[in-house]
């Protein structure tokens, strides 16, 4: 940990040095929630995010807020050590033409729906109101990448071995759940009379009522169809390692891990609502997945289990500037360059591309000295080729 404020009811503990100020308010803002238990945490790849920064974590007492989750609910990664060691360019070029024809990218989706049996089961349809009217749709989602930051990427460890990762979440499934309970939230609090302004948003639902349970059930299957979806996506990758390279590469078991969801926890001494919003779960010997930008390394850690994080982690590298700042500023030329020495097949090709560049992120390195106390490394992998949504 860097460092604690303590201007505010509860503290707010930091694992970097330096917050925009707008992230910095937003954490003040979560430390004032009249339901925010013990302190808040903010993750070393923080940036402001809508309500509560993106690397944050917050625990309530009995209480639910959407807006604390995301809209990409169940966002996260995938990741799969391979059987080769070595791989060539022209393979690479074959296997990533593969995957983009398997593998809807940006907005686009399957043009039939899936199979019923690669989603999770609703079960009982009352207890999920929005997933019903939205399964359909969702089938069509199930196996497609998304845009904004989501990426496939071809990788190698210290040792030589192939890795491939899965940047992917639970699509407009998740957009609509989230959009749905926070409107819902934010209607019910004005009818409350909630102490908690509506500038700050962070509208929330008790978590014993109707509306909150209603939310907390939805949000769970949204976040068992990102990893649905992301197991999908992973199938594909393996297909098209099998076609273009080898049928005989196997596949290590997927380590398979979530970044956006609420979930019931003990922490010093109380059963309450881990709101992780862009972080991750790192308990005592649990595995995870801490991504760098297009063009760094990536890290597989295994969690500390430290107290004082909630037993969490950073979920990446963190935004250093916004999608349309990095447009303007970073210099494309400069950016391919940085990729192109390092050998790497990427997905650079025009201004627009530059928010997803390797300048518009903060250092993994340093995202990942600052939570040495949270997470031990056990792997680097190092970027072959990437596709990004």
């Amino acid at each position: 940990m860097k460092k604690t404020i303590l201007s505010e009811p509860i503290p707010i503990k930091l694992w970097l040095d330096d917050l925009e100020e707008g992230a910095m308010q937003q954490a003040r803002n979560l430390a004032n929630l009249p339901f925010a238990f013990h302190h808040i945490a903010i993750m070393p790849d923080a940036h402001v995010g809508y309500g509560m920064p993106i690397g944050g974590i917050l625990a309530a007492d009995n209480t639910i807020v959407p807006n604390a989750v995301g809209v990409d609910i169940g966002c996260g990664m995938c990741a799969v050590q391979t059987s080769l060691h070595r791989v060539s360019r022209e393979d690479l070029k074959l296997v990533m033409a593969t995957i983009r024809a398997s593998v809807p990218l940006g907005f686009a989706h399957h043009r039939t729906p899936m199979p019923h049996d690669l989603m999770p089961q609703p079960g009982d349809r009352a207890a999920l109101p929005v997933i019903t009217v939205e399964y359909d749709n969702a089938r069509t989602q199930i196996g497609t990448l998304g845009g904004g930051n989501h990426f496939i990427e071809i990788q190698q460890d210290r040792n030589g071995h192939v890795w491939f990762m899965v940047h992917s979440g639970s699509r407009n499934l998740g957009f609509r759940v989230a959009n749905h309970y926070n409107k819902l939230a934010v209607e019910l609090n004005k009818r409350w009379r909630s102490p908690v302004p509506t500038a700050w948003q962070l509208a929330f639902l008790p978590f014993d009522s109707r509306e909150g349970q209603l939310y907390y059930r939805e949000m769970s299957y949204c976040v068992a169809f990102a990893e649905a979806n992301r197991d999908l996506i992973r199938r594909q990758v393996e297909y098209a390692l099998r076609e273009n390279i080898s049928p005989d590469i196997s596949f290590s078991a997927p380590i398979n891990i979530a970044h956006n969801y609420a979930a019931v926890e003990s922490h010093f001494g109380k059963k309450v609502l881990v709101h992780r919003k862009g972080a991750t779960s790192a308990r005592a010997g649990e595995h995870g997945i801490i991504p760098g930008s297009q063009g760094s390394n990536s890290y597989l850690v295994c969690g500390t289990g430290n107290a004082e994080s909630f037993a969490s982690c950073s979920h990446g590298a963190g935004r250093r500037m916004g999608r349309k700042q990095a447009q303007k500023q970073l210099d494309l030329e400069r950016e391919k360059r940085r990729l192109d020495d390092q050998g790497i097949l990427h997905a650079l090709r025009g201004r627009r591309d530059l928010e997803e560049a390797a300048g518009a992120y903060k250092d993994i390195d340093e995202v990942i000295a600052n939570q040495a106390d949270l997470v031990d490394v056990v792997e680097v992998l190092k970027p072959l080729a990437v596709i990004k949504g």
